[in-house]
């Protein structure tokens, strides 16, 4: 058996909306030097992000969003995606 993951909040913002907020265990994002995988209690960190999709397992949800740039900032156990635009993606 599986412990479960310790959630951090995630919250991915374009200019015209909050896109997603929620409670999340993992988000994997693609920055200008390459992709970074997040787990809760990450260490800060601020990164240029590259255009892409991110993905967030909240649960047993898992939320692909597309971005098109912006920026990461990881602190106080809170990840936030600045896109410059986002938008959910569809399977």
């Amino acid at each position: 058996m599986v412990a479960a993951s310790v959630p951090m909040r995630v919250d991915v913002v374009s200019p015209e909306a909050v896109l997603w907020s929620g409670e999340a265990e993992f988000v994997v994002a693609r920055t200008v030097d390459g992709e970074i995988g997040i787990l809760a209690n990450h260490e800060p960190l601020m990164a240029a992000l590259a255009a892409g999709t991110v993905e967030i397992q909240a649960g047993e949800d898992r939320v692909p969003v597309q971005v098109g740039g912006g920026f990461l900032q990881i602190v106080d156990n809170t990840v936030t995606l600045l896109a410059d635009e986002a938008a959910l993606a569809t399977d």
